[in-house]
């Protein structure tokens, strides 16, 4: 073969594999979407913590205490403190996961800043470890500065003499004393394992079947779409619990990390979030013409899955925006609970926001594949 006819059947050969790729909108369009999503992604890596929530027990309430809290809320890591009442309140805040930090202010706080020294206790949520570590170094950083300030006595300023006032932040960890990173990934361990099997597997549920040119057959069953839908999604539910099962015997015989909540709790919020996450793979399926678009497709859920849910890196660092971007996966809810019940001992009444999120997920995403898959040929 000569090289001029070489060159000219690749050219002829790229040229109708172009023309091939320019007609196929919505391969185009996962390319194009590709950089924008792993951008995101990528921007939401950070160790800065935002928007951290917290609480205050002010049993001072001076206006020195007043003053640190204020220097603390200022910073531009917390939100507005939750005032408590006692410890039992903060305590109750802790488990249920609603703040990451509880500061006590002795009721003595004014008096032992006045004679040189004074003293607070920051109870942190060790569950996550890089934002606790975090936010109690915030918080010691911000209370040793305010104690390098020349202190203030009821007649006003006390002498210039005078060091200046220290102030010790003592930080204790709930939850996780030791901040054992292995916690916080193998608490999720689960989550991370049904993530890839649900969006994996029934994403080539029913484009699958288009190929193998099994589809029409199944179209003309007497069955309606949602029956279809249920009745191929029934087996991987299945399988997902068994997958739940070797992984906390996993998480649990090897390094001796077992739920210290109720087992049943964990059950019943595998269920809404496995049915939620397994409607997205065969809605994945039902748009999809190819299995090879079918998995590329799915690919832009399993990734911002792993990163924006907080599974990799706690969801409360992530700055604004993509933040809530997260709130839309599944997996989202479904670290939260099980991080919950994993490692803060936590029920399942504790988690009905979570719940609720994951039932009405699936049930938009069945509304949506029930549209998309005709009963009848056209």
């Amino acid at each position: 073969m000569k090289l001029p006819e070489f060159v000219l059947n690749i050219g002829a050969v790229a040229y109708k594999e172009a023309a091939v790729i320019l007609h196929d909108r919505p391969f185009l369009g996962v390319v194009l979407l590709q950089p924008i999503v792993q951008f995101l992604m990528f921007i939401s890596i950070s160790n800065i913590p935002q928007n951290i929530p917290w609480a205050v027990l002010d049993r001072a309430a001076t206006q020195e205490s007043r003053r640190l809290i204020e220097e603390v809320r200022t910073s531009g890591y917390f939100l507005e403190p939750t005032t408590v009442t006692n410890y039992d309140h903060g305590r109750a805040l802790l488990s249920h996961g609603e703040i990451i930090a509880l500061l006590v202010i002795p009721d003595d706080y004014s008096q032992l800043r006045e004679r040189g020294g004074a003293e607070v206790q920051l109870l942190l949520d060790g569950s996550a470890p890089l934002t606790a570590a975090r936010v109690g170094g915030y918080v010691s950083r911000i209370a040793a500065a305010t104690g390098a300030d020349r202190p203030r006595s009821r007649d006003g300023p006390i002498a210039r003499s005078r060091p200046p006032t220290a102030i010790d932040v003592h930080q204790r960890f709930w939850f996780n004393p030791t901040l054992n990173d292995q916690y916080f990934f193998f608490a999720v361990f689960a989550a991370v394992l049904l993530t890839n099997l649900c969006l994996s597997a029934t994403s080539l549920a029913l484009v699958g079947e288009r190929e193998n040119g099994t589809y029409e057959q199944m179209l003309a069953l007497p069955t309606t779409p949602l029956e279809l839908i249920l009745g191929k999604l029934l087996p991987y539910v299945v399988i997902c619990y068994i997958v739940l099962l070797l992984a906390v015997l996993l998480a649990g015989v090897c390094l001796g990390i077992w739920p210290q909540g109720s087992w049943m709790a964990v059950v019943a919020v595998t269920l809404p979030f496995v049915l939620a996450a397994l409607a997205v793979g065969t809605f994945i399926s039902t748009v999809s013409p190819t299995s090879a678009q079918s998995v590329f497709l799915s690919m832009f859920f399993i990734l911002p899955s792993m990163i924006l849910s907080g599974l990799m890196m706690p969801y409360l660092l992530m700055p604004d925006g993509i933040r809530q971007i997260g709130a839309v996966l599944p997996t989202r809810w479904y670290q939260i609970a099980l991080r919950g019940i994993a490692a803060r001992g936590a029920g399942i009444l504790d988690f009905v926001e979570p719940l609720l999120v994951l039932t009405g997920m699936f049930a938009a995403m069945l509304a949506a594949i029930a549209w998309r898959t005709k009963p009848r040929l056209d």
